[in-house]
């Protein structure tokens, strides 16, 4: 799945699109035991993919780069991204949700 990116902010490049080998079969996670509503963490789905290109499928951060068709740069820093909002919604307690928090605005209102 090819899926296009939007840059944050008004000036620069517009980045590079993002080649999606799976496209998530969920929109999010909750976690359980979890007092009040606390605000979910939202995971872009191509800091998904390259997650689970690295850590899952155990390639190196070259080699997803090709698969997804950007930089090996690129596939660090949706690495970290990822790891970073994994870590603070395990820590914290807050659910994950997969999109943007447009996406999922969308989604929720057609649902």
């Amino acid at each position: 799945m090819y899926r296009r990116r939007h840059r944050h902010g008004q000036r620069g490049r517009m980045p590079k699109p993002v080649w999606l080998g799976v496209i998530p079969p969920i929109t999010g996670l909750d976690p359980v035991g979890t007092q009040g509503k606390p605000d979910p963490v939202y995971l872009e789905p191509d800091e998904l993919e390259a997650m689970r290109l690295v850590d899952l499928e155990g390639l190196s951060q070259e080699e997803a780069g090709e698969r997804m068709g950007v930089s090996r740069g690129t596939v660090w820093r949706l690495l970290q991204s990822a790891r970073r909002k994994t870590a603070q919604a395990l820590s914290e307690g807050r659910p994950i949700r997969i999109g943007t928090p447009l996406q999922q605005t969308c989604l929720e209102e057609n649902a």
